[in-house]
């Protein structure tokens, strides 16, 4: 529920559209609603501008199904990430609009159909490897009310491929770039835009990637100025940022 909603609701009250018990009913769930298992923080978007995001892993099909069911009644879009597909088929049981993503194991349900920005967010990866979190990235993003650019597979192996679409990069008001092994990538990206570059570093790699941490430990020293960092493979975290960026 955002300041919106509850301007709405105080409305109907006066109209005599709504009494008086069922509007506190309501406002008792303002703060979160209590599933046993989980709360739900209902004044997130009041606090933040975006409604709470469900994390999957680590949940169970029931449990991310019974979530999914709740928020479905605050009629805000719904972004579940890490999401299986089995979670996917439970959630498509209860809203046959809901959608997934296999690569980026994103479920999106659209309750709110606004139109995107006109700026664009530009997510650039390094190599094809590097698509599940470009995927999360890209369907956060969007759910958040972003237009998006996607520009894959122009890593520093064959730099020619980054500079034949700078032109699409150079255009957006901010860059995420996704790359593993050395993650050489964001540093390059952030020597030629003036916007700012959220690095993400991922798993992709040989042994001494070390999971991630070598093209983490990279980002971090980037000699590129505008070049922030956030966690190994998370596209969420990078879009999210980026989504409060375009916005502004």
């Amino acid at each position: 529920m955002n300041k919106s909603d509850v301007q709405k609701l105080l409305e109907r009250v006066k109209e005599n559209e709504i009494g008086i018990d069922d509007a506190v009913n309501i406002i008792e769930e303002l703060p979160f609603k209590d599933l046993g298992f989980a709360k739900i923080d209902n004044q997130r978007e009041m606090r933040v501008g975006y409604p709470e995001v469900i994390y999957c892993a680590g949940k169970t099909v029931e449990q991310v199904k019974n979530i999914v069911q709740y928020m479905l009644t605050k009629e805000n879009n719904i972004l579940a990430t890490r999401a299986s597909e089995e979670m996917y088929l439970a959630v498509k049981e209860i809203c046959e609009g809901a959608k997934y993503n296999p690569l980026g194991r994103t479920i999106t349900i659209r309750l709110n159909d606004e139109p995107l920005t006109e700026s664009y967010i530009a997510i650039v990866s390094a190599g094809t490897s590097d698509l599940p979190v470009v995927e999360e990235a890209a369907e956060t993003a969007c759910i958040l009310g972003n237009r998006v650019e996607r520009v894959i597979d122009v890593g520093v192996a064959g730099i020619h491929r980054l500079f034949a679409r700078l032109d699409i990069i150079r255009g957006a008001k901010v860059v995420i770039v996704v790359a593993g092994m050395e993650g050489a990538l964001a540093s390059v990206v952030g020597g030629l835009v003036d916007k700012p570059v959220i690095a993400v570093p991922t798993s992709v790699g040989y042994g001494a990637n070390f999971g991630g941490i070598s093209a983490l430990l990279s980002m971090l020293n980037s000699c590129a100025s505008g070049v922030s960092v956030v966690n190994i493979d998370n596209g969420f975290g990078a879009a999210y940022n980026a989504s409060m960026i375009n916005k502004l």
